[in-house]
Order: structure tokens, then C-alpha cells, then sequence
């Protein structure tokens, strides 16, 4: 028997919660929201839910304040889940109409901590460890087209144009599509592999045949692939996508073709890059053609 989700346990907890929580879904996905955004936000108040036994819309300002309190002084520096509660909890007091909790909840303010980069020769480390050739594929595409976990997951076969060396990235973050390079090297290793595994559909199946791998799968197989390598750095599955926009920076490419190829809204997101590392503009490409030294400059 499958583990039941928090928000499965919240709804069974709290019945009210199960109409609050599928209007909140309904909503948000209206308005376009991603669906790994909208899972965080649910699963950090179905989490509160559960510490209550009372609907979000119930809890006193103590009860909140007590809890966000509570949060604040045991998360991680990143402080993910605080404010994945905080962004949740204003968009559902703002959908319920509940002024009280809505005014009660505190500001949220952008980290200014730089995110952890791989170095070049780390990338290579990465890049040649895993055993499977799937994983070696999988972390080679991820790093050399910037993707975030969400974007790699729904890349189906076709999304990919060989004649052209490019990847199409469909509906990812605030609906957008992209097209990014992708580099010889990778798209001799996405040949053999799916000569050899014969995907269907996704480009990366999950265990059974035809349905797409999982963020857990992904995160597992890069834990292992890290631990292996024995890189001590503080990293994740997104590092990768981190020390893209870095290297890109690096080798030369400017910040706008950088935001670009990252689908980036706001160059100013792009920007805390600049801090890491120096750019000259160049024409775009991707980072493993350079890595590898098939591409002079």
C-alpha cells in the first residue's frame, strides 16, 4: 500500500480541508501556476493542517504565528518551507476572503545567499560516474541545456531535434516554451540511449515502461552519483542547472542569450549569476562543447 500524501492525510484529518485544498488547486492552475509550485504550497499547509486538526481558514493569529515560528527556527538556511507556507497561506486567505490572517502573515524577503556552482572538472566527475547509461544521459542533458527537474521530466522523445541540435522545452515555468542548444556530445549519448533503452513516449521512463521518471528517481540517482564522487559541496539536482548559467557566464556568453536559454522572465534573475562569474559576449551554445574543447575560444 502506497504512503499517503500529506495532503491525503490533511483531507482525511480535517474534511473541510479536502474542499478548501481542491478549490485552491483549481485556481491556481487556472492562473497558470506551475504544478511543482502549487504542491509545495499544499503540502506546507496540509502540514500545518495536520499540527492543528483545524482548517487554515480557523487557525487563531497565535496559532499561525506559533507555527511559522516554529519553522523559521528549525528550516535550513534556504528557508524553503517558510516561505512555500507563507506564499500558500497568502494566496489561500486572499481566495477566502480572510482579511485577518491574510494582513497577519509576514513578509517573505529574497535570499541574497549565491546559489553553489560545480567547477568544470567537478561537471566531468558528475558526468562519467553513474553506472547506468540512462543517469549519464539524464545529468549530461540536465547540466547542458540548464534544465530544471520539472522541464527534464516532461521532455518527450520528439522534443528533442536532432538535425538541429536543439531541445524544445514545452509550457515549463509561467507557461513558456524555449528552445535551447544542445551539444554534439549529448546528442551522440541520447542516440545510444535510446537505441539501447527504446523509451516510449517520455524521453526518460520511469520503472514501469511508458510512464515518465520521478523527481525522487532523479534526486536518488544524483544523491548516489555525488556520494561516488566524493564532491562535499551542499548540492542538488539544480546545482547542475546553477553551474550551467555559470559556466555559460564564464565561457563567455552574455546575460541576456544566458536568461534566454534559462526561460527566465526577468533579467534581473539572471543577474545573481554576474556575481559568480565574469562574462564577454559571444554567439549562443551549449556548455559542453566548451567543457570538452570542441568548440574554440
Amino acid at each position: 500500500m502506497s504512503r499517503k500524501s500529506y495532503q491525503e492525510q490533511a483531507c482525511l484529518a480535517v474534511p473541510e480541508f479536502k474542499t478548501i485544498s481542491e478549490k485552491f488547486l483549481r485556481k491556481y492552475t487556472i492562473a497558470g501556476k506551475s504544478e511543482s509550485c502549487t504542491r509545495n504550497y499544499l503540502m506546507q499547509i496540509s502540514k500545518m493542517v495536520l499540527y492543528f486538526k483545524t482548517s487554515p481558514l480557523e487557525l487563531s493569529i497565535d496559532q499561525m504565528e506559533e507555527y511559522l515560528f516554529q519553522i523559521r527556527q528549525n528550516e535550513k538556511p534556504s528557508m524553503s518551507s517558510f516561505k512555500h507556507l507563507v506564499y500558500g497561506l497568502r494566496t489561500m486567505f486572499q481566495m477566502f476572503k480572510n482579511e485577518k490572517l491574510y494582513l497577519a502573515l509576514p513578509p517573505v524577503s529574497r535570499s541574497k545567499a549565491l546559489p553553489v556552482v560545480f567547477s568544470q572538472h567537478e561537471i566531468k566527475l558528475i558526468l562519467k560516474s553513474p553506472k547506468l547509461l540512462k543517469h549519464r544521459v539524464l545529468f549530461s542533458l540536465i547540466y547542458d541545456c540548464g534544465l530544471r527537474i520539472s522541464e527534464v521530466i516532461n521532455l518527450r522523445i520528439n522534443d528533442i531535434d536532432f538535425d538541429r541540435n536543439m531541445v524544445h522545452i514545452r509550457q515549463s515555468k509561467h507557461k513558456k516554451d524555449r528552445y535551447v542548444p544542445v551539444s554534439s556530445i549529448t546528442v551522440k549519448g541520447l542516440k545510444k540511449y535510446l537505441e539501447v533503452t527504446n523509451p516510449v513516449t517520455w524521453l526518460f521512463n520511469g520503472k514501469v515502461r511508458g510512464s515518465q521518471i520521478s523527481r525522487e528517481g532523479i534526486r536518488h540517482a544524483f544523491r548516489g552519483c555525488i556520494k561516488k564522487t566524493g564532491i562535499g559541496k551542499e548540492v542538488c539536482i539544480h546545482t547542475l542547472r546553477h553551474s550551467y548559467a555559470t559556466h555559460l557566464l564564464e565561457m563567455g556568453l552574455d546575460i541576456v542569450s544566458v536568461k534566454n536559454q534559462l526561460g527566465h522572465v526577468d533579467v534581473a534573475t539572471t543577474m545573481m549569476y554576474l556575481h559568480i562569474a565574469k562574462s564577454n559576449p559571444k554567439a549562443g551554445f551549449a556548455p559542453m562543447e566548451k567543457l570538452y574543447g570542441n568548440v574554440p575560444g
